[in-house]
């Protein structure tokens, strides 16, 4: 299997070796820009970069321009650095379409574990079924069938039961669950995470078990043994 390419974006070198040596570890191949136009540059060229971590403050063209150029052309996985701890940067970052926002100084082991979750949830994102415990979805159709039997969902149940299932086993808080269901451009109030599990619960019978709720945090999506 080919290992999977990350291109690391900074213009301090000593940050980029840092990045570069850890996710190296991990058995990714990692490529290197020390500015946003190198970036763009490279990104074009390679053409199978799996994921871009990209600092912000660059000479030449800067994260916010690299993102945007990249954009254009494609929805690779991208983890934004930052000195900057500003929530306007921030939003800015996700109506970009950043997937991932990390502040500087920040722990090398953090931002592999943060790559590593980003990796695997684009690769399951990619596969057009998903299944788990009896309940089978096929995105291309907007399907779901538990236990052989179709069951009808709204958009909105279909796309946060898939989530649910894309991250299997994780604890979700209901921000988390908001933040990617319901995009980073809906500030309504968390409950309406509520009421549509308690719907899609109920829709699915007693596979509904399988969304366990954690008091005072949100939920998780755990498989009955």
């Amino acid at each position: 299997m080919d290992r999977i390419k990350i291109l690391v974006v900074d213009d301090e070198s000593r940050m980029r070796k840092l990045v570069h040596d850890f996710l190296a570890k991990q058995g990714y191949t990692v490529l290197e820009a020390e500015n946003g136009e190198e970036a763009v540059d490279l990104f074009f060229e390679q053409k199978d970069i799996g994921l871009i971590i990209l600092d912000v403050m660059m000479p030449k063209m800067d994260g916010w321009q690299v993102c945007r150029e990249i954009r254009q052309y494609s929805q690779v996985p991208i983890i934004m650095l930052t000195a900057k701890s500003d929530e306007r940067d921030e939003l800015l970052g996700f109506e970009l379409g950043v997937d991932e926002y990390i502040s500087k100084p920040f722990s090398p082991k953090i931002l592999v574990a943060r790559a590593e979750a980003i990796l695997r949830r684009s690769n399951a994102q990619t596969e057009e079924c998903l299944e788990a415990g009896g309940i089978v979805m096929d995105k291309s159709a907007h399907s779901v069938k538990i236990d052989g039997n179709s069951v009808d969902l709204s958009v909105k149940e279909f796309e946060l039961l898939e989530y649910f299932i894309t991250n299997k086993g994780v604890a979700l808080s209901r921000e988390k669950i908001l933040n990617n269901v319901w995009n980073y451009d809906y500030f309504g109030d968390a409950r309406t995470i509520d009421t549509h599990v308690k719907k899609l619960r109920s829709k699915m019978g007693e596979k509904g078990d399988y969304i366990k709720t954690i008091w005072g945090m949100g939920y998780k999506f755990e498989v009955n043994a």
